[in-house]
């Protein structure tokens, strides 16, 4: 019976880091060829990190990432084929294309034909489309390679298989959002049925930017049988080994690893990019305002999983708004996550900096622009703490928050990452159950209640001024979110949202904010990615925009 082995190395790329990206392609392979595979493949573009945005528009990087395949096709001359993907300039005109690596050279070069331009991704900014590949000769068989989004269209791995491909190897960098593991097995699914061959779909793992790679890789036998699943999340190398018999090629049954639900795979998300945009930007310790309200709790606990908890300091803010519940619960937050809590009253520079307006001032009656200040008080405080000590302020602004612009500029919304931005007030809530209720070998963080249950449970409130609630400024969080939820993630009128009952003028006041908002997310921190309209590539609006619905009713 004729085998082949392929090794697959699910792993973390970092954008531009080409020679150490080298160092885990050379590994992966060694694990291979300690393994007796025939192929070692890693994924689209690991060689450059992906998404490289612009950076593969600059020549010298695109020369830097050929120079270092062929010193890595010298060092795995010696072995198994190793496929791997990097930008590749053919003339004037540059590719997004993955290279196969045989006895110290470049054996063959396939050219990714659609390329995606929807959602984050961008690339007929980028690459050009290259012409369909024919399979590629490796070992007893024949590869065909449909790179990512070849396979999301039936033409490309159909050619594969007219052409005489025996198995489709997919190489992926596909982000997360919640819901995708099922939308690429449909996708993969109907490619072996319609091919008959079997499939393997590698993906990368790690964050990068807003984005996290979730792995997940996995191969499909022919009808559409599940044979291997690799973990979600985690960088794994796994073999898996194909036979031919008079059918044709069949994978052998492999390793079928736990597949976590949306709310585990929603968290881990938001870890994972927390904790893979500190190491990849070199920080190694965070601080955050700790206010005493549920968001910032939630932000304490991801940063405690990321990182530790003896690498987050908390710091609680104080005025002569902030009740002494506020104080007892980011106190008992710190505790229960056993991070530091530094208390910093903001009463003496809040003195002096209305001293230094009252001139100014005089005649004007407080508004919005006091409670500002307040903010604004603790953003420079907190980033004073930030260069002094080399930590990086983390913002705690949830989506809905985000959305209509219920934060200050270079005040709560200073910082450097938000774990939280693409996560719903209302998500927010059960997230935090959840964590309360659930612990994982990969959280740092510890298990039990971290979050005390009156933290999830009393009424949100900013405390700029007495008596304060959210609901006096926003409509109540589950009508806020739904209404959002319609407006940018599923781009619905004034009209579809009210034939759901809700008030017309609600709507409107809620598209306002929203539209009147761009110009603060357009200065805002990143944050991880949850859904297919996060805020940032994913959402592009202009900041000045004058347009609105005018739907009647």
């Amino acid at each position: 019976m004729t085998r082949f082995r392929l090794t697959l190395a699910q792993l973390n790329p970092t954008v531009g880091d080409l020679r150490g990206n080298a160092e885990k392609a050379r590994k992966a392979w060694e694990a291979g060829r300690a393994a007796g595979a025939d192929m070692v493949a890693l994924p689209e573009m690991f060689l450059a990190g992906y998404q490289c945005q612009d950076l593969v528009m600059k020549p010298a990087f695109v020369a830097d990432c050929q120079r270092v395949m062929e010193q890595l096709a010298a060092d795995c001359a010696d072995g198994p084929a190793l496929g791997i993907g990097l930008p590749w300039f053919e003339g004037a005109e540059l590719f997004n294309t993955y290279a196969m690596l045989r006895g110290g050279k470049l054996a063959a070069l396939v050219v990714k034909h659609h390329l995606p331009n929807f959602n984050v991704f961008d690339e007929m900014r980028h690459f050009s489309s290259g012409e369909i590949n024919g399979p590629t000769g490796i070992g007893p068989l024949r590869l065909g390679v449909p790179i990512c989004e070849d396979a999301w269209h039936p033409d490309v791995c159909e050619t594969l298989a007219e052409t005489g491909a025996d198995l489709l190897l997919v190489p992926n960098g596909s982000p997360y959002f919640r819901g995708k593991r099922e939308m690429r097995l449909t996708h993969m699914v109907s490619r072996v049925v319609e091919t008959g061959l079997p499939l393997v779909y590698l993906n990368m793992a790690g964050g990068q930017d807003d984005q996290v790679f979730d792995g997940g890789s996995f191969v499909l036998n022919p009808h559409g049988q599940l044979v291997m699943q690799m973990p979600l999340f985690d960088e794994a190398i796994a073999h898996v080994d194909f036979v031919e018999d008079e059918g044709g090629w069949l994978a052998e049954p492999g390793e079928m690893a736990h597949v976590p639900d949306d709310w585990e795979q929603d968290y881990r998300v938001m870890v994972e990019a927390l904790r893979d945009y500190l190491r990849k930007t070199g920080f190694a310790k965070v601080l955050l305002g700790l206010s005493g309200g549920v968001d910032s709790a939630l932000v304490a606990v991801i940063a405690a999983d990321a990182i530790g908890p003896e690498n987050v300091r908390c710091v609680m803010l104080p005025s002569e708004y902030t009740s002494p519940d506020s104080l007892e619960d980011a106190a008992g937050v710190a505790t229960a996550l056993g991070c530091r809590l530094d208390t910093l009253p903001i009463s003496g520079p809040r003195a002096a900096v209305t001293e230094a307006l009252a001139p100014l001032f005089e005649g004007a009656e407080p508004d919005i622009t006091e409670e500002n200040i307040q903010s604004r008080l603790r953003g420079l405080l907190l980033m004073a703490l930030s260069n002094k000590f080399g930590e990086m302020l983390l913002t705690t602004g949830n989506k809905s928050e985000v959305a209509v612009g219920y934060a200050t500029i270079y005040g709560d919304m200073a910082g450097g990452y938000n774990p939280i931005k693409d996560l719903y007030k209302m998500r927010v809530f059960e997230t935090c159950r959840w964590r309360n209720a659930n612990h994982r070998p990969w959280m740092k963080g510890p298990e039990g209640e971290v979050i005390p249950p009156r933290v999830i449970e009393k009424p949100p409130s900013a405390e700029l001024r007495e008596d304060q609630k959210d609901e006096d400024s926003l409509p109540p969080y589950p009508v806020l979110d739904r209404i959002l939820e319609m407006l940018v993630d599923e781009e619905a009128s004034i009209g579809e949202i009210a034939d759901e009952g809700f008030d017309i003028e609600q709507v409107r006041k809620v598209e306002q904010l929203l539209y009147m908002s761009e110009y603060k997310r357009f200065q805002s921190a990143p944050g991880a990615r949850l859904t297919r309209r996060a805020f940032w590539l994913d959402r592009r609006y202009p900041i000045v925009n004058r347009w609105r619905d005018r739907f009647e009713g």
